[in-house]
This record gives C-alpha cells, sequence and structure tokens, in this order.
C-alpha cells in the first residue's frame, strides 16, 4: 500500500501539462518586464500627465529624499550623516533665489552632488516642490 501512495505521488508530480518551468527573475516580482525598467525604477508617467511635474517627483524621491527627506526637511535616511539642510526653513527660503537653488542643483553644494544634465522644466518642479516646503508639485490639469 505504501508503494502504490508513492508511485501516485509520483505520478502526479510528474504530469507533462503543468507548464514549462523557467528560473524566477526579479521582474517577476516588480512588475516592471514590459515597460523596459530595471528593479528599483519609478514608472513612467502616465500619458495624460505633465510630465514635468511628474519627473521632478521622480528625481526628489530618488535623490533628494536620500538625504533631505520625503518632505525637504534633512532628515533622509542619510541626511544627519552629511548635514543635509531643512530646506523647509522659513529663515534659509527668504535669503535663497530660485537661481541659487537651480545652482545648488546644477553644480552641488558642500557633500551634496552635482546634477548638471537636468532639463529646465525638471529644475522649476524641484524649485516649486522646495518652496512649496516639501509637497509634491501637482500635475497641471
Amino acid at each position: 500500500m505504501r508503494i502504490l501512495f508513492v508511485l501516485v505521488l509520483f505520478a502526479a508530480a510528474c504530469q507533462p501539462d503543468r507548464g514549462e518551468v523557467r528560473e524566477w527573475t526579479a521582474a517577476d516580482h516588480d512588475g516592471t518586464e514590459n515597460l523596459g525598467m530595471n528593479r528599483g525604477q519609478e514608472r513612467p508617467p502616465a500619458a495624460k500627465e505633465d510630465t514635468a511635474p511628474a519627473l521632478a517627483e521622480t528625481i526628489w524621491r530618488k535623490n533628494c529624499a536620500t538625504c533631505h527627506g520625503a518632505t525637504g526637511r534633512g532628515d533622509g535616511p542619510q541626511g544627519p550623516m552629511v548635514g543635509a539642510k531643512d530646506l523647509t526653513a522659513d529663515d534659509w527660503l527668504g535669503k535663497v533665489s530660485d537661481d541659487e537653488i537651480v545652482t545648488s542643483i546644477k553644480n552641488g553644494k558642500n557633500r551634496m552632488p552635482a546634477f548638471p544634465d537636468l532639463p529646465e522644466p525638471v529644475l522649476t518642479g524641484l524649485v516649486k516642490r522646495i518652496r512649496g516646503k516639501g509637497q509634491p508639485t501637482p500635475p497641471a490639469p
């Protein structure tokens, strides 16, 4: 009886109609395989969205928030280690111009890396986000 049970189990496990088994990849998990994206990359904005604010938000989350935090307070995971500035402080916002913010983003400052290749609309979106005290810039209607 025991041998019969083992044979039935073995036969059930070898059914050819179970489909082809392939090696698991990260794309199987995160759903980006059809978008030509790597794991950890943001999905592109929907076609109806204004891409500049969406790209600025993506840049913020991927590059700025690491040090400045989600809302720009300098409380990102690496913020204390690098001495990230609180970009929501009224005294700082009152004395810095938009052009100075753009220059800092493009050229870097202190331990902040440079981002020289960002297009002007994205830079404008980042400045708006900073001026809005860390609130994401809403897409245009």
